[in-house]
């Protein structure tokens, strides 16, 4: 079994130099990779106040793509990421803003390709991240625990219709929020789960009418 230093015990294994801008940066990658699913055409990564002011010099750019093409935070690959075959497939660019509005260390995901997405998250520090907004609807997704995200068309008994399939698995529901852009129109539900779903519960939640999108969302690797 491998020895782990005190260092291990309270910062992540990874490629430095800094937790909240580099192996955030990563970990922000990897949701958003976990939450797109398919592979982008292209990527904007839309950085703000801090990781815009020195992200590049603590990796932060490459941490980001990094972590969205799929890479984790002890990847020899990060340094080098922009020689990589994965960087060389797609396009990405970079954008650098101060809203005073947004987290210190914040950034967006615009991606494009089969679906158009917006995924927008926080480094909150020591390598701990938040996906505070997807598209028009806020989220709250650490990473920590294994999440349900769907979109769907808000109307009566929706909520419980996927509760119930989930504990009739006996998995527990850890949390659950939802979100909607208006009454009657597009509502977003996200619900963290204490174990791992299993894919015909997740097939079922898809069959159900007025569902538009599902992912099932694996916590990240500590």
């Amino acid at each position: 079994m491998k020895q782990r230093s005190l260092f291990d015990v309270i910062s992540p294994i990874m490629i430095g130099p800094s937790s909240s801008h580099t192996a955030g940066a990563v970990r922000l990658g990897l949701m958003a990779k976990n939450i797109y699913k398919e592979k982008p055409k292209k990527v904007t990564f839309r950085l703000y106040n801090s990781f815009a002011q020195t992200g590049k010099g603590h990796g932060t750019d490459k941490g980001l793509l990094a972590g969205l093409l799929g890479f984790n935070v002890d990847s020899e690959e990060i340094k080098n990421i922009y020689n990589s075959e994965k960087a060389k497939s797609i396009k990405y660019n970079y954008e650098f803003e101060q809203n005073i509005d947004k987290h210190p260390n914040a950034v967006d995901f615009i991606l494009e390709g089969d679906i158009n997405m917006t995924i927008s998250g926080n480094s909150v520090g020591a390598g701990n991240i938040e996906i505070v907004k997807i598209d028009d609807f806020a989220t709250k997704i650490s990473g920590e625990l294994n999440t349900l995200l769907l979109f769907y068309k808000d109307k009566p008994g929706m909520i419980s219709q996927v509760s119930t399939l989930i504990q009739n698995e006996n998995i527990n529901i850890a949390s659950l929020e939802c979100d909607r852009n208006a009454r009657g129109k597009t509502a977003s539900m996200c619900i963290c789960l204490d174990s791992k779903i299993p894919e015909n519960i997740i097939e079922n939640i898809q069959n159900i009418e007025d569902v538009y999108f599902v992912r099932n969302i694996k916590k990240l690797e500590a």
